[in-house]
């Protein structure tokens, strides 16, 4: 496994993609110290068919459980994994994204995703101490603490609540909401880094290789599940919420702005209230996705809840202050 940093170009028709060859590149831009890289792809069947992918860190019992959001996947906790020196650590693709499978229906709720999550939990992670689940994957994990609070000893949401709206969420939904394929790699790492002012062009460019794929005729596309953007009008954040929330619990056809607000406002709202762990709500300083009213209504739901603002972050907390990141989930590891 090769973890030096790599000069290449991946518009070069030679070059292919190795997922373990980009470690270094995490160390050496946030000055981690060099180590072997523990960690595997595993893949989980679901009983109903299907799979969730993760990257399994370290070794022994998992410890900490990590789930991206919305047009992510696993890899977007590398930076941090290997800050905290690599405890054993379970971090999931969601359903449609990564390495795991896609629906066949494309209903990506929360919901749906929570009791995939939970699967795997129960035989992958079932003494896990810590949940981290960031934007779609926050909402994923809150409904996972509700229905299955057995599996959620402490969590940690990343700058997401129920309350998230097409007008908090605007920049990353224009972002996503863009085209799926690209005529080079340079072109797709250009519009993302215009996209993405908080954050290195070096950590975009490696987060671009672990979330697209090259065709054969030389073209770019992103990896995940597409359909999830079916109701962008309706608006949620990460460009893919709205199409995961559409109308699935509603009962009304995807992108209808009632049954996305009536799952919105309703039933993840009441999976707030329903968790009973330690909870704990990360914003970043610079994103508009979380607002003073959305931790009002936390707070009213969960008055034991903690809430910090982190400085010289967006959405994305994992890429933008991954040290200052680190520190907080080894401090709630510890706890």
């Amino acid at each position: 496994m090769s973890e030096t940093v790599s000069e290449f170009d991946p518009d070069d028709p030679h070059w292919t993609y190795d997922e373990m060859a980009l470690f270094g590149e995490n160390r050496a831009e946030y000055s981690i110290p060099e180590a072997p890289a523990v960690v595997a792809r595993e893949r989980y069947e679901l009983a109903g068919g299907g799979w969730l992918s993760g990257l399994r860190w370290g070794s022994g019992d998992v410890e900490l459980v990590l789930v991206h959001g919305g047009a992510q996947n696993a890899h977007t906790w590398d930076t941090v994994v290997l800050a905290l020196g690599q405890p054993s650590t379970l971090a999931l693709d969601l359903p449609g994204h990564g390495h795991s499978s896609r629906r066949n229906d494309g209903a990506y709720h929360p919901r749906f995703s929570a009791e995939a999550v939970a699967e795997v939990l129960a035989v992958a992670a079932p003494n896990a101490q810590v949940v981290v689940g960031m934007s779609l994957g926050g909402l994923t994990v809150n409904s996972l603490a509700a229905a299955h609070p057995g599996l959620v000893r402490r969590l940690v949401v990343i700058d997401v609540t129920p309350g998230v709206d097409r007008d908090k969420a605007k920049e990353v939904v224009d972002f996503i909401a863009g085209p799926q394929s690209f005529p080079s790699f340079t072109e797709i790492l250009e519009r993302t880094v215009l996209f993405n002012p908080t954050r290195s062009a070096s950590s975009l460019r490696r987060g671009i290789l672990h979330n697209a794929h090259r065709l054969a005729d030389g073209t770019w596309e992103w990896n995940y599940d597409r359909r999830q953007l079916s109701g962008l009008e309706a608006g949620v954040e990460s460009g893919i919420e709205s199409g995961v929330e559409s109308g699935v619990e509603a009962g009304v056809e995807a992108g209808v702005e009632a049954g996305v607000e009536a799952v919105l406002t309703g039933s993840l709202w009441d999976d707030v209230s329903a968790s009973t762990c330690p909870y704990l709500l990360l914003r970043g300083a610079l994103s508009p996705v979380t607002d003073d009213a959305d931790v009002a209504e936390l707070l009213r739901r969960r008055p034991d809840a903690r809430v910090e603002v982190i400085a010289d972050a967006g959405h994305s907390i994992q890429g933008d202050q991954p040290l200052v990141l680190a520190g907080i989930l080894r401090t709630e590891l510890s706890a």
